[in-house]
């Protein structure tokens, strides 16, 4: 094993963690779409049930990207999780009103209302994708900061901190920039569309079910519309390429250049693609047919895998500064030692009985669908 290798591994591992973690936002996407899937304070519990037996995955999930990123590049961490803390608060504020809220809003003694809770639930069902979706976007649009290794060792330097940001926004500014909002926005219809797909799998009421298949196809065209526009704009862009010197330059076409180069990713996307379809395709069209989650979960794990390596592999930058293009962060610079490395690759052997506890907890939480019964019992959210 050598060291490139292991930084090669850890940037896969953490891609598919990045990924699993956009599956997962079908918890916020259903939360955004209660009040139009279930039409009375009955059908919108079914709902918030539905999504609280799964809200732990996602916020977990979260969590294990953020360490897996410290652990294996904390150049990365330091500069985007330090420098655009604001953009980060938001999100992480937003997934712990969440977790008050489906303990809280249906309590007793709870003065603000069950409304309120619900209120923040919507919150994070909406800014919770956009901002995720957003720093996704970052990882090929770019972000204004500077990085200056020097002062760990310079005796001037009036503070030893490696990174910072090259404005007073920390992160937000990333939203000015149209084609992150693009993707940002893309994200937040495809997490509506997984929760509806979810919720008309896991929910057991015809209603909800119904109205389901209405708003799929409004959620779906816009996140297909918009998918399409930004993979387009991003196959046709230029990209932060790095040589063997470290050096960063600007390559016309570098992402379809990595397609190229790279035809497994290329594959990888295109059948994420066609499965994501298929699942919301045959929702809409086979009455019966309440299993689209399943393809189409899978389909945005493969899509979003072959993105994201796509990000950081074949001498691509995957963090790339705006305000000096040399301080761009790079899977070869950015990473930890050897050792480090070397010591997480064999822990890292844990990680598929982590998934098989997470695949046996899902289905035992699952093996009975959601019905009105259930809401009336005292582990009803």
């Amino acid at each position: 094993m050598t060291y490139e290798f292991l930084q090669q591994y850890w940037w896969f591992i953490v891609s598919l963690l990045g990924a699993l973690l956009v599956f997962l936002l079908f918890v916020q996407g259903a939360n955004s779409l209660a009040r139009s899937l279930g039409n009375t304070e009955e059908g919108r519990r079914l709902v918030f049930n539905s999504t609280g037996r799964k809200w732990e995955f996602t916020f977990t999930t979260l969590v294990t990207f953020g360490g897996a990123f410290f652990a294996s590049f904390p150049l990365f961490y330091s500069t985007s999780f330090g420098g655009a803390y604001w953009l980060w608060m938001v999100i992480l504020f937003t997934f712990v009103l969440q977790a008050v809220s489906y303990e809280f809003q249906n309590k007793l003694g709870n003065f603000l209302g069950p409304r309120t809770f619900q209120n923040f639930l919507l919150l994070n069902g909406i800014v919770g994708p956009l901002l995720l979706g957003g720093a996704v976007a970052t990882f090929f649009e770019g972000s204004n900061f500077v990085v200056e290794k020097s002062n760990l060792v310079n005796a001037g330097a009036m503070t030893p901190v490696i990174s910072h940001w090259a404005n007073a926004s920390h992160g937000l500014d990333a939203l000015l920039n149209p084609w992150v909002l693009v993707l940002g926005v893309a994200v937040v219809f495809l997490a509506r569309t997984l929760g509806i797909l979810y919720v008309m799998n896991n929910v057991n009421d015809e209603d909800i079910r119904s109205r389901g298949v209405l708003a799929l196809k409004l959620n779906a065209a816009a996140f297909v519309v918009l998918f399409v526009i930004y993979l387009i704009h991003l196959l046709l862009k230029d990209g932060f390429a790095y040589n063997d010197a470290g050096i960063i330059s600007i390559e016309p076409l570098k992402y379809l250049n990595n397609f190229l180069d790279m035809w497994y990713l290329a594959i990888l996307l295109l059948v994420g693609v066609v499965l994501v379809l298929f699942g919301i395709g045959k929702t809409i069209f086979t009455k019966q047919y309440i299993c689209g989650i399943w393809p189409a979960g899978i389909g945005t794990v493969l899509v979003v895998l072959a993105l994201l390596l796509c990000a950081g592999w074949n001498g691509t930058a995957y963090y790339p500064s705006t305000a000096d293009l040399q301080s761009s962060l790079t899977i070869r610079n950015s990473s930890s030692s050897e050792f480090t490395l070397r010591t997480m690759f064999y822990v890292s052997f844990l990680v598929p009985f982590v998934l098989a506890y997470i695949v046996y907890c899902w289905r035992a939480i699952d093996k009975k669908k959601l019905d009105k019964e259930e809401i009336k019992t005292d582990h009803a959210y």
